[in-house]
């Protein structure tokens, strides 16, 4: 087994040390998910690992022959080079054959009649069944293309930020490493390339450490989740799912935490198997169970540093945001055409869709910034908008934190009169006291974002715009403004291609589908992407009204068989019996030693069995339920 073995290794920059004798192992088959607040050191330990910043001290060790691939998150490209030549650009025998037999393929094609280029081609080919590279070079071209790549001609120079990425990603995944390390891999794919990567990482056979904030991904992709806080490595078992039930039963039981989110993670918890699951109006004993678990957890008394806060607003009268045959076109692309809408308040709105399709123009059409070729967009008169803006803005590095959030006012009032003081605030968005007295300049870019978005909230918008929140903030600050919005009286509206932060604070969906053409959905986001693949039924409607003789009526169910009354009955037990089990599981998890991965690896393999089962027991459930009689 290929084993990467890190050895009391530490980091500083200046007088902030980020992490200090860390020791860990990675090995073949691990999937790891590495969170951890912004400025913690997560990218600092990535590039650690691959050797692009080393570390102050300590030691990494490798077998002979180990390789790595990194994914940063602005990709290290040579912008004189082509598409062909990064994405093929590895050291290895095949790659060299690769990038001959291409060559020879481009020229014998621009001429075949040219007798150098045939012989170029026969030697090329030649080689490529000699080292029996054809297999490869079908698995690059399947990543090229899931990733929607496909002029290899293009100079990476020409290239967006976006299409960069998606390069960068090629490139490693196609390098097939021992160590695949991925910072922010989902950045800047579309939903079609999020699914295919995930079932690409299920099945590959090296190591994988990631950093990401789409919690879908790491709940698919992750086996372990290390947690990077306060300078210390903490390690869960399971995806990210197996994580949040871990932290809560840890923070019921850790009264020194620093910060005391045990409600926050029972509610966090609770949504990922009532909200995720509950889709179906009839697995209504399981959503009972966890509304039994939010009870008990609300009888408690509520912590200092508990983010559920229901903040003060001003009044948001009736009319909110109205579009009237709103057109607008930049350049070549068409934004809206004919576009109406109605805004009303309370509302929760995701907005999501192609790359530049137009979605920050929206919100930039909202907020004044643009304005319609025609048509008319109008807010009401009590708006009070917050717009957090996807491009980067410079915040005054000789600024204070402190004193940078005081600018917006010394303290934030809730709608039950209670006043939240900066500094109390500050706690609540993940920046200790200890950071306070700090210098802008010397937070990360991640901690920048964070201290502009509390600022403005700070500001209480009744109208808040959120444009691609997700990009830049962690896992943890996600998680606590989703309860924020979840307690905001106001409207939102958020630009996102995060599918469970859509899930989350989103109930209203447009959908972007390029050239003007918006698709509208009520409910979550998910459950629109699942709809959006369905077949249409409109072929098989048309045939039925050309029949002319009309089919027989089917026969309506209308109660259930005596035995399917015991069935329906049984299966209640059942799913509380594999859910005990599931929960039995778990506890054992949690008592193996984070180094003895073979009982890891089978312990979640039965988890997983089971959890299968209970999703089919649900189904079934779900089916006998609607024809109980009352």
């Amino acid at each position: 087994m290929q084993t990467l073995t890190a050895d009391a290794i530490s980091k500083a920059y200046g007088d902030k040390q980020l992490f200090r004798n860390l020791d860990f192992l990675i090995n073949e088959g691990d999937r790891i998910g590495l969170i951890g607040v912004n400025g913690t050191g997560k990218t600092t330990l990535l590039n650690g690992l691959a050797g692009v910043d080393p570390f102050d001290a300590g030691a990494v060790v490798t077998p002979k022959n180990y390789h790595i691939s990194y994914l940063a998150q602005v990709p290290a490209l040579d912008p004189e080079k082509k598409i062909m030549d990064a994405v093929y650009g590895g050291s290895s025998p095949i790659f060299d054959a690769l990038r001959q037999y291409n060559r020879a393929l481009a020229a014998y094609t621009a001429d075949p009649m040219d007798e150098a280029a045939q012989a170029a081609y026969t030697k090329a080919d030649a080689r490529m069944t000699q080292l029996d590279a054809w297999n490869a070079d079908t698995d690059i071209k399947t990543i090229l293309t899931q990733l929607h790549i496909t002029d290899l001609d293009q100079v990476i120079g020409s290239l967006s930020g976006g299409q960069q990425k998606r390069v960068g990603l090629a490139q490693v995944l196609i390098e097939s490493p021992d160590l695949l390390i991925l910072d922010e891999p989902t950045n800047h794919l579309d939903f079609d390339s999020i699914d295919w990567l995930e079932a690409y990482l299920s099945r590959y056979k090296g190591a994988l450490l990631v950093v990401t904030h789409d919690r879908y991904f790491l709940d698919r992709v992750a086996n372990s989740i290390w947690e990077l806080d306060a300078g210390s490595l903490f390690k869960y078992a399971g995806n990210y799912e197996a994580y949040v039930q871990q932290k809560a039963e840890q923070t019921v039981k850790d009264t020194a935490a620093a910060h005391k989110q045990q409600q926050l993670y029972r509610q966090e918890l609770a949504w990922m198997h009532a909200g995720a699951q509950a889709r179906s109006t009839k697995q209504q004993a399981r959503i009972n169970r966890f509304n039994d678990l939010k009870d008990d957890m609300q009888g408690r008394p509520a912590s200092a540093g508990t983010v559920a806060m229901k903040v003060a607003s001003t009044r948001l009268g009736k009319k909110v945001i109205e579009m009237h045959d709103a057109s607008l076109t930049l350049g070549d692309h068409r934004i809206l055409s004919h576009f109406d809408w109605l805004v009303q308040p309370g509302q929760r709105i995701g907005i999501t869709g192609l790359n530049g399709a137009g979605k920050s123009s929206l919100l930039n059409v909202i907020a004044g910034k643009l304005k319609l070729d025609s048509g008319v967009c109008e807010l009401g008169e009590t708006v009070r908008l917050g717009y957090y803006t996807q491009l980067s803005v410079e915040l005054d590095g000789s600024k204070r934190v402190l004193e940078y959030l005081q600018e917006a006012g010394e303290e934030l009032v809730t709608d039950s009169g209670e006043r939240i003081a900066v500094a109390q605030l500050l706690e609540q968005f993940l920046f200790p006291r200890s950071m306070h007295g700090n210098l802008i300049s010397r937070l990360s870019g991640g901690e920048k974002r964070r201290l502009y978005l509390l600022k403005i909230l700070m500001q209480q918008p009744n109208v808040l715009l959120l444009d691609e929140p997700t990009n830049d903030l962690d896992v943890a600050t996600l998680t606590v403004l989703e309860d924020y919005l979840d307690q905001f009286p106001g409207t939102v509206i958020t630009v996102s291609h995060d599918r469970y932060f859509l899930d989350k604070v989103a109930d209203h969906l447009l959908i972007f589908q390029g050239q003007g053409q918006i698709d509208r959905h009520v409910g979550l986001f998910t459950d629109y992407l699942k709809s959006a693949g369905k077949p249409a039924a409109a072929p098989s409607a048309k045939k039925a009204a050309a029949a002319p003789v009309e089919p027989a009526a089917p026969k309506v169910k209308t109660k259930l068989t005596y035995a399917e009354q015991i069935e329906h009955r049984e299966l209640q037990a059942k799913m509380d019996a594999t859910d005990d089990q599931i929960s039995a599981l778990k506890a054992e998890m949690a008592q193996v030693s984070g180094d003895d991965y073979l009982k890891l690896g089978e312990l979640q393999q039965q988890i997983d069995d089971l959890n299968t089962k209970l999703d089919q027991m649900f189904d079934r459930f779900a089916e006998l339920d609607d024809y109980v009689e009352d």
